[in-house]
């Protein structure tokens, strides 16, 4: 029994990355949990320094996509998709921008100093400054 419990335990242990948030190297604000979820969920419309923020995720499916709202945001896809579909039906809101991989959203963040996203960690690179790791 003990033998069919571990090979379970090694079968189903599945790798989990890392989500690193990013931002502008010259965005010098911090940014804990809530105000990061608050920032993507359009309920803070400016980083603490007052400067606008412009959310940009990695599109549905992504590893990093599920790992960020569920531990973020505390929302599923389809949690998400009826939170987004309500804001936009009633004109208070649209979904941040949606990019196709990684590389897209660092050089997003990279070229815009308003921006902020998340990526797999490993993806970071010196062009975008880590704010929090989840």
């Amino acid at each position: 029994m003990k033998k069919w419990i571990l090979a379970a335990a090694l079968c189903c242990n599945v790798a989990v990355a890392d989500v690193a948030v990013i931002v502008h190297p010259s965005n010098g604000d911090s940014l804990d949990k809530d105000s990061i979820s608050r920032i993507f969920l359009n309920k803070a419309k400016a980083f603490p320094s007052g400067t606008q923020a412009e959310p940009v995720a990695l599109a549905e499916g992504q590893a990093a996509t599920d790992e960020f709202n569920g531990k973020v945001l505390n929302k599923t896809a389809a949690q998400l998709t009826a939170f987004w579909s309500k804001l936009v039906f009633t004109g208070k809101g649209q979904p941040p921008t949606a990019l196709g991989s990684d590389a897209e959203v660092v050089s997003a963040v990279a070229g815009n100093p308003g921006a902020i996203g998340y990526v797999d960690a490993s993806a970071v690179n010196d062009s975008v400054r880590v704010v929090a790791t989840f």
